[in-house]
């Protein structure tokens, strides 16, 4: 039997973090990332093996156009022509992107309805100066803390999921129970589903941007409860699509950014990870990612690392 898709509205108001940490907080649930909980998730390093989880800045990446296009960096010296005493030389460049092209955060002023941004900020603060409110600019004291990787995919036993699968609560439990771990208040919680692999292999950026496995809506709530701070994926979205409503688009999305306050770090590399943590069975490790300070911006890209 299928579990029954929640209305999106109600299961917004179950899980709505308003409030929770004054009416001018614009970090949402990275509050729950304490200096406790930072110093006890270094304590987490026992190698020292650092896994970066960021894919290339390059003309390369998975997306082609459309929606967002794939970094275009220009030189602007290399060192020709120019004349300096003493023979120096210099090269320079630029770049211009998205600052949601690759891996990157969500800030929480992504996305909104209602005209209201998360708790309770209008959405007329987003004007052509940026946001107002909940930029990403907020978030740059850093996210570090407790990782957590759940490898949906290798628990299914296969390379990727297919595009449209559906990862519900249920199967966050079962992989945590086989893999022996729990998710906890202010972790960073990382979802493999193999989508990022799939990329590599085909280098297909359209297939890659036309849908992807993910989080359905249900797992909201399941985060709540764990107080998980941050949700990350390799997909572009972190939850499924298409969407399990063909009436909204990207609830999940909504429910997590507007309503609980939460960051989303997508389009992540975590083969690497995924593999180290198979060999040992070992899936926590410190996890450090900051955002680059971009006053009232909407995302920023990022280079996560994942330190065992």
């Amino acid at each position: 039997m299928v579990d029954p898709i929640p209305n999106m509205r109600e299961l917004a108001a179950q899980v709505s973090n308003w409030g929770r940490w004054g009416d001018d907080d614009e970090l949402g649930t990275t509050n729950l990332i304490t200096p406790e909980r930072v110093a006890a998730a270094a304590a987490l390093v026992r190698t020292g093996d650092i896994f970066d989880l960021g894919i290339p800045l390059d003309s390369n990446g998975p997306q082609p156009g459309g929606f967002r296009i794939n970094p275009i960096r220009l030189m602007s010296e290399n060192g020709q022509e120019q004349m300096f005493p003493g023979g120096f030389k210099y090269a320079d460049d630029y770049i211009f992107m998205p600052l949601q092209a690759g891996s990157q955060y969500d800030s929480l002023a992504h996305v909104y309805y209602d005209d209201q941004l998360y708790n309770g900020f209008p959405a007329t603060g987003l004007t052509v100066k940026g946001a107002d409110r909940c930029g990403i600019h907020t978030q740059a004291r850093g996210i570090a803390g407790r990782g957590v990787l759940l490898d949906v995919a290798r628990h299914s036993g296969v390379d990727w999921l297919e595009a449209g699968s559906v990862i519900s609560p249920a199967e966050l439990d079962d992989v945590a129970t086989a893999q022996g771990v729990e998710i906890g208040p202010g972790d960073i919680l990382l979802i493999r589903t193999g989508w990022r692999a799939k990329f590599v292999a085909e280098r297909d950026a359209t297939a890659f941007m036309s849908g992807e496995p993910g989080l359905g809506l249900a797992c909201a709530a399941w985060l709540r409860e764990r107080d998980v701070a941050v949700i990350g994926s390799d997909n572009f979205a972190v939850e499924v699509l298409p969407g399990e409503n063909p009436k909204a688009a990207l609830e999940l999305h909504m429910v997590l950014i507007r309503d609980m306050g939460m960051t989303l770090a997508e389009m992540l590399d975590l083969e690497q990870l995924s593999a180290a943590c198979a060999t040992d069975g070992v899936y926590e490790f410190f996890y450090t990612g900051s955002p680059l300070k971009f006053t009232r911006g909407i995302g920023s890209p990022i280079n996560p690392l994942a330190i065992r």
